[in-house]
Parts: structure tokens; C-alpha cells; sequence
């Protein structure tokens, strides 16, 4: 039974490459907030963080990458091939996730949470949820996720795999079973049934922002909006980004879209993401035919006002050269040009790297002073 009084917790578990991502993201485009127990567990061992130096202590520096930072793949190695060194980073590690995901569910102002964990049913984490939802995949599309999204051969996707616990002794331990067999349409509909049974919330989310001065309106794409964003994508990119609304329906898998309307008419699009604490805005489209500064501050508005629901500490935005030269706008929005390494917080830096590429423009912005997780 859930511990915080008012909360419903989802605990959200599943083998490698079942979805489990997928389906928080999901949860969340419907109005939960979730919790990566994966990245929280990562930040928790970076430098300067609770966990950094009791490992140092514990498995020695030579687990230290060149930047001082853990490197976990060498971390990996050990623990995955030694039971005890596991257990020991563990005791280390799992208290500190606890704590934090202890203070975004207080903070949350949403009524339903959803924590994603891979090793849920094992820890205590699980005494204190409402329900186990448990992602299942076949073999096959395990293997084939692996080897697209990740680089693996089907030797090394194979024995991931079969690495694991058997699927059947997490699916007997659910509540509710999510089973994706690759369709992102199958997957929708499964987790949106499942939603009607823990929250009120229907399928139709109402506009979330409306423009004062004028008829410019942002709402929250759906899956049902596939086709038209992937249209917009496909027409204000010049052809550069050729999106079809499967492509669309996978990103939902990722993140957020923003959909900008005037006089009926979808004239613009930011594609976001909220993960471990930064908001991070990879797509920015808008039509020609709006005024850019103020079809600009009510997508970055919406963007940010989103962001803060989810407790976001900071705002990465990534503009095309077009919208990124015009500085004195984004000024005006708070934001400045930085670059990663100068970001400070090493989760704010790490958010910024994934996405940066050479030559683009990155605009930051600090969202609370009061930072999450201070506190650990």
C-alpha cells in the first residue's frame, strides 16, 4: 500500500527492450507524473553526488573515466559478474534513489505517479505501490529493438536477453501486463485502457494554453495527431526531417509534442522531453506565415509551465540556425547561448552532450533556484 497519502503509485517494471519507457511515457502524456529509477540511480553516482565517493572507496579508482566521472560500463563489468560486488553497490545505490524518488512524489502535484524500475519486484520499492504494471515483449522484438536502437549484433542482443529472469516470473507477479509486440497503435490502446481504471482522466485532454493577446493556442498532441504533426515536420523542415505518422507514434515514445494552432490551422510544433530533472526541446517548427516572436513565447511558455509540473530544474533548448540568430528574442525569454561544458550540473551538462551536435546552437535556462535534489 502506498506510503503517500492522496498518491496512487504504478510500479513499472519489465526485461530489457519490453517498452517500459514507452509505456511511462505514455502514463505521463496522459497525466501522470513519472520516476526513471534507472537515471535517478546515475545521477546519484555522479561527481559530487551522495554515491560518487563511497564507491570510489568501495571498487577503487581504476573505475573512474578520464573526466573523473564513474564509468559505468567498467562498473558494469565488475558487478554483473560478481554477485557480492552487486549487493555492495546496491546498499549504496538504492537508498539514494529511494530518498529522491521519496521527494518528487511529495512535491508531485499529480495524483497518480509512475516509477519505472527495473529491478522493482526485488526491492522494497514495490511494498509501497498500489499496482505492478509489467511490460512483456516476444523474444523477437526484444532482439530487433536491441540491434536498431542500441548497435548490437544479434549474438550480443541474444544473450542480453537471455541474461535476464525469465518474462513469466515478472508477469506473474501483475497487476496489469502491457504486451507490445511493436505496434505503438496496439500499445496506445492497451495503456490508455489500463489508465481508466486508476484515474478519471479521458482521452481528450482539454487546450492547456490560450494566447491573450490574440488566437494563437497550444495544446498537447495525441497519438490521433500523428498525421498531422508528422505533416508539419515533413512541410516546415523543407523535406529535411520526412516524418509518417508511425514515425510519430514512436517518438511519443520519447517525448512530448506541443502543437501551436491559429484560426483553426496547426502553424507551428515543439517536439519535448522532460528527463532526470531537465526539459529539453529538440524540435521547434513554426509556419512563416506567424509572427515567430510571439508564436515563440506561447510554445516556450506552455514548455516551461509543463516543465515546472514535472519538476524540472532546467530548459535546453535546441533551434534551427533560423530561429537560434535571433538572440535578442530568446534574451527576452530568459534564455542565453551556452555550451555544455559550462552548464555546471553535471545531469544539465550530460542532457545537453546527448543531443548536441557540431556547429548548433544551444539556448539554456535555470527554472527553479530551489534545486530537487539539494536535499541528497
Amino acid at each position: 500500500m502506498s506510503k503517500w497519502s492522496g498518491k496512487y503509485i504504478i510500479g513499472l517494471t519489465g526485461n530489457i527492450a519490453t517498452g517500459k519507457s514507452v509505456v511511462r511515457r505514455m502514463l505521463e502524456h496522459l497525466g501522470a507524473y513519472s520516476i526513471d529509477a534507472d537515471s535517478l540511480a546515475h545521477r546519484a553516482i555522479a561527481k559530487g553526488a551522495p554515491g560518487y565517493q563511497p564507491i570510489i572507496d568501495l571498487f577503487g579508482k581504476w573505475i573512474l573515466g578520464s573526466d573523473g566521472e564513474i564509468d559505468r560500463s567498467k562498473l558494469a563489468g565488475l558487478v554483473f559478474r560478481d554477485a557480492k560486488a552487486l549487493e555492495q553497490l546496491e546498499n549504496i545505490v538504492h537508498p539514494l534513489v529511494g530518498q529522491a524518488a521519496d521527494i518528487f512524489i511529495r512535491r508531485a502535484s499529480q495524483r497518480v505517479v509512475v516509477i519505472e524500475a527495473i529491478k522493482l519486484l526485488e526491492s522494497e520499492m514495490k511494498t509501497y505501490c498500489n499496482a505492478i504494471w509489467v511490460t512483456y515483449a516476444p523474444e523477437n522484438v526484444q532482439v530487433e529493438r536491441l540491434v536498431r536502437k542500441r548497435g548490437m549484433t544479434r549474438e550480443q542482443a541474444q544473450e542480453r536477453v537471455h541474461a535476464q529472469s525469465p518474462q513469466n516470473e515478472k508477469v506473474a507477479a501483475a497487476g496489469v501486463v502491457i504486451r507490445n509486440t511493436g505496434s505503438y497503435d496496439d500499445l496506445w490502446k492497451q495503456v490508455t485502457e489500463a489508465w481508466k481504471q486508476v484515474s478519471p482522466v479521458t482521452d481528450t485532454l482539454p487546450i492547456i494554453h490560450k494566447e491573450s493577446s490574440g488566437d494563437l493556442m497550444v495544446q498537447r498532441g495525441r497519438p490521433r495527431d500523428s498525421q498531422a504533426i508528422a505533416e508539419l515536420i515533413t512541410r516546415l523542415s523543407k523535406g529535411q526531417h520526412k516524418m509518417t505518422a508511425e514515425n510519430v507514434m514512436e517518438a511519443f515514445g520519447d517525448k512530448a509534442y506541443l502543437m501551436l494552432n491559429a484560426g483553426g490551422r496547426l502553424v507551428g510544433l515543439a517536439g519535448w522531453q522532460v528527463e532526470n530533472l531537465v526539459a529539453r526541446t529538440t524540435d521547434l517548427f513554426l509556419d512563416a506565415s506567424v509572427d515567430s516572436a510571439a508564436a515563440l513565447e506561447a510554445l516556450i511558455n506552455e514548455m516551461e509551465r509543463a516543465s515546472h509540473e514535472l519538476q524540472s530544474e532546467a530548459s535546453l533548448i535546441f533551434p534551427s540556425s533560423e530561429l537560434a540568430a535571433n538572440e535578442a528574442l530568446w534574451k527576452k525569454l530568459g534564455y542565453e547561448i551556452r555550451t555544455p561544458q559550462t552548464l555546471g550540473i553535471q545531469a544539465w551538462q550530460d542532457a545537453a552532450t546527448e543531443y548536441k551536435t557540431e556547429g548548433a546552437a544551444l539556448y539554456f535556462k535555470q527554472l527553479r533556484q530551489d534545486r530537487v535534489l539539494r536535499p541528497i
